[in-house]
């Protein structure tokens, strides 16, 4: 075992494949290159961690960063900043940018702009179309893709493929795992009737459970036609949840924090705030998520980050835009659930580390092991603390949880062995990579 370290963080609470237990860390190169008693260990720098829990550092897969062309409201530092403040260590964009990433020169452009200024590791989606379907086999593969995304129903931005033939198109040519927004635009479209001027509460009407669970079950029918792998991103339904359960060997899928904690009756309080695409649905629907969280249906969490300015979410329904924050809330809304006893400290690591890591074969990321990167999410489960506006890091400055008290706080982001973020003040200048995937890496 090695004896002298860059980094030791020591007495924390580690939890990792092997439960959870006070262990050090010893950190080499930005990588774990030791866990145990390192206390005779000698180390450059050494990180007091006695009553704090040590998780892998958490992955939010679904982030929209707006950048490029949308940088009003969000660009790729200040969402990268909003995360490491939220203890995350890592994200996945979206393509619905100003030009679409759908091509290798606007993905290269992406990662140009991230590298070294984002605060924290990042991957990007690249948007399957119908102009690009023979070729996502290769964008795929690219560095710093994610893989590939489609939209079956429309939101924010111009990426649609509604069809099956479309969508089939795209994953015939697809090897990695493609992830979905699973809304069905056919029956969108012939409901737009049931929106209600002014009405924000209407939204879950328009774009019923039936949109979303139609949509689902002519995707996993188009992937078993084409032999491939997707992921079902912001779970919204029930009835999606059973479902899935049945066709776990073709479908992974996604659920929010919005989804598991708010309900329809939060539209009286928050109007357009709350206004998502998938929508937040009555509460019968979120039990029927956490049921999936529980039985191990889901196998993700992920924020679906997307903001808008107060003045645009101001405008009436339905002119108002669907998207709120989330990428620097998801660690300590889920920790108040874990908290309040909806799920365990490891299934809420299994969700937001392991499970990023074994769908998407990131590597070296979403686990305490040596070997691996060092990115930690340093918490304290005991800190109640109130999530307020005014800590945003986001350039759209506001929660949908301003004013909830929560138990549990993210107190540190380290980023491959840098302490990023301290006590919520950052701590460390830009210094994002791309994450590199086992399938995407090149022959040797």
């Amino acid at each position: 075992m090695t004896s002298s370290f860059d980094l030791i963080l020591t007495g924390g609470t580690v939890v990792n494949h092997d439960g959870e237990g006070v262990r050090d860390i010893g950190v080499v190169a930005g990588r774990i290159a030791a866990i145990g008693n390192l206390g005779r260990a000698a180390a450059g720098d050494r990180i007091d961690c006695r009553g704090l829990h040590l998780l892998p550092g958490v992955v939010d897969s679904q982030v929209h960063f707006r950048e490029p062309g949308l940088e009003h409201k969000e660009d790729l530092e200040s969402g990268s900043l909003a995360a490491v403040l939220g203890g995350v260590t890592t994200v996945f964009e979206m393509p619905n940018t100003k030009p679409l990433t759908t091509s290798e020169a606007a993905l290269a452009d992406k990662v140009r702009r991230a590298s070294g200024r984002m605060h924290c590791d990042f991957a990007f989606w690249v948007g399957g179309t119908r102009d690009n379907a023979a070729s996502v086999g290769e964008l795929e593969r690219l560095p710093g893709a994610a893989g590939i995304k489609v939209f079956m129903g429309s939101s924010t931005g111009d990426l649609l493929v509604e069809d099956d033939e479309g969508v089939l198109s795209i994953l015939k040519n697809t090897r990695r795992r493609a992830a979905f927004h699973s809304e069905d635009e056919f029956r969108l479209r012939a409901r737009l009737g049931e929106r209600i001027e002014g009405d924000p509460a209407s939204h879950p009407v328009w774009r019923d459970a039936e949109a979303a669970l139609s949509c689902t079950r002519r995707l996993v029918a188009v992937a078993r036609r084409a032999r491939a792998r997707i992921h079902v991103l912001h779970i919204s339904t029930a009835q999606e949840i059973d479902f899935l359960a049945g066709h776990k060997d073709v479908a992974t899928c996604e659920a929010t924090p919005h989804h598991l904690t708010m309900s329809a009756d939060d539209y009286a309080r928050l109007g357009t705030l709350l206004q998502m695409n998938p929508p937040v649905r009555d509460a019968a629907h979120r039990e029927g998520i956490w049921r999936g969280i529980g039985q191990g249906i889901v196998d993700v969490l992920g924020s679906d980050h997307a903001p808008h300015t107060l003045t645009e979410k101001a405008e009436p329904y339905p002119r108002s835009p669907s998207g709120m924050t989330g990428v620097q809330t998801l660690v300590p809304i889920m920790l108040d659930h874990v908290s309040a006893g909806r799920l365990t400290l490891q299934r809420f690591v299994d969700l937001t580390s392991h499970g990023p890591n074994r769908i998407f074969g990131m590597a070296r990321k979403g686990r305490i092991a040596v070997g691996y990167d060092a990115d930690l999410t340093i918490v304290d489960l005991k800190r109640r603390q109130t999530i307020l506006n005014e800590q945003a890091g986001s350039k759209a400055g506001w929660t949908p949880y301003h004013g909830r008290e929560v138990t549990g706080w993210p107190v540190g982001t380290m980023v491959r062995g840098q302490k990023v973020m301290w006590e919520g003040e950052i701590v460390a200048p830009g210094l994002g990579r791309p994450v590199e995937f086992s399938e995407a890496l090149a022959p040797a």
